[in-house]
């Protein structure tokens, strides 16, 4: 017997025994003194009876750089700090879902740039939209996405970069990250390129 069994089975006859008291006694001040602990008790029983999980820290993911040779191993990477470090999985789904409280991700990585996904993952209150729907001037329509490179997340660049990667392979197109993006330990960490910086960037090219 489990000892949340034993323990339910102490309280059920701790409460069983108490009515039979009750029944034997005549002042009505003890009664209900009486019934209010039985109440009580059974308050206590059915708390016992929920299953009683360990709530736990994500577990922390290591990249570790010299098992990555190609893109695919990076993307391998995302999918496994997607479903755990990440938290992504808890509002996001990679397909249809009704259960999904923000946008469906299939895809994301086919209309979406590197430098775009990067910078709406670490600043995305970069891009206020505007709420056309109630007529008149619009609203800002400010992002609910909280910044993963900070507290309680707190992804590191090459954690987003990966996850990143794998949105990408997800939606079929050619993964952008390489090698290269990541951070090696020890060297001095590139500034994050931002998506209207690069936009300019590719602009300036065209000409």
């Amino acid at each position: 017997m489990s000892e949340v069994a034993q323990l339910q089975l102490i309280a059920l006859s701790i409460v069983g025994f108490g009515i039979l008291i009750l029944l034997f006694i005549r002042a009505t001040f003890v009664r209900v003194t009486g019934f209010v602990f039985i109440v009580l008790g059974l308050f206590s029983l059915m708390s016992l009876a929920v299953p009683q999980l360990a709530s736990l820290p994500p577990a922390e993911e290591k990249v570790d750089l010299a098992s990555i040779k190609t893109p695919t191993d990076i993307a391998a990477i995302g999918q496994t700090v997607f479903f755990s470090k990440g938290q992504c999985a808890l509002c996001h789904s990679i397909g249809p879902s009704e259960s999904a409280r923000c946008p469906d991700l299939k895809g994301i990585g086919a209309k979406l740039s590197k430098d775009f996904l990067y910078e709406s993952l670490t600043d995305p209150q970069a891009f206020v939209y505007q709420d056309y729907r109630h007529g008149g001037v619009p609203k800002e329509y400010p992002a609910t996405m909280p910044r993963i490179d900070k507290d309680p997340i707190g992804l590191s660049k090459n954690e987003i970069l990966a996850v990143i990667a794998f949105l990408q392979q997800m939606s079929g197109e050619p993964i952008s990250v390489s090698l290269s993006d990541l951070e090696i330990p020890g060297q001095t960490p590139k500034a994050p390129v931002k998506a209207a910086e690069s936009a300019l960037v590719a602009k300036a090219r065209t000409h």
